[in-house]
């Protein structure tokens, strides 16, 4: 691995769990005690805007209130310091990879921070409440919704991440669990085109037998562990 330009990091909810931001689900299929397909779904959405409006709220109020840990930090020091390529992919709807300090972030999931319009296709920085469907500043229509991608919808920037990983020479997935799709095929992806891959998790993932070498342990202290060999060598 001396020979190593080029970087992809996977990142999902693993990394943010130590700021106290909830995983995706539990065990019974919940998303803090709603159903995923009431709140992660166009259809829920149609049916029932309110409710997925005041969820997304106050997942909003309670990120803002969050800090990045210290595996943000350490991946905010490598994106700082390296001097290849790196592209941080996350399914994490966060912006603690921000505010920790990293630049070279790709939201493919989507922005809690952000509010779409689908009717004229704008998004905007967005901090405050959206149930009371505040006009878009664009065309000023009131279809504001969640910047977020919901089950059912395409991640964003997929060309950008296959292009990144066709160029990398190492891929990292942290804090996933291998079972969301297509973020979940990346591994696989780079193995096909011949790169090195590591896993660093709090356990195995459903893809794990995928990776080159996998460690097990908490992000926080995984993470800046691997920074520091890296920045290290």
């Amino acid at each position: 691995m001396a020979d190593i330009t080029n970087i992809v990091i996977l990142t999902g909810a693993g990394v943010s769990a130590e700021s106290g931001i909830d995983t995706f689900r539990d065990a019974g299929g919940l998303w803090e005690q709603h159903r995923v397909e009431d709140v992660a779904t166009p259809e829920g959405f149609a049916r029932d805007p309110q409710l997925v409006q005041r969820f997304y709220d106050a997942r909003r109020a309670a990120v803002q209130k969050a800090a990045p840990n210290p595996a943000h930090e350490a991946l905010a020091r490598l994106d700082q310091q390296w001097g290849g390529d790196l592209l941080i992919v996350t399914q994490n709807v966060d912006d603690l990879h921000e505010r920790a300090g990293a630049r070279r972030v790709l939201h493919m999931h989507g922005e809690l921070l952000s509010a779409l319009c689908p009717m004229c296709d704008s998004r905007h920085r967005w901090t405050g409440p959206l149930i009371g469907r505040p006009e878009c500043p664009t065309c000023e229509a009131r279809s504001l919704r969640p910047d977020v991608v919901w089950f059912g919808e395409m991640p964003y920037q997929l060309e950008r991440i296959h292009a990144a990983l066709r160029n990398a020479d190492l891929f990292v997935s942290i804090g996933t669990s291998g079972a969301v799709y297509p973020a979940a095929g990346f591994v696989r992806d780079a193995r096909e085109l011949g790169v090195h891959t590591l896993e660093l998790n709090l356990e195995r993932s459903e893809g794990s037998h995928w990776f080159h070498a996998a460690r097990q342990g908490a992000a926080g202290q995984l993470v800046p562990e691997w920074v520091a060999e890296m920045l290290g060598r």
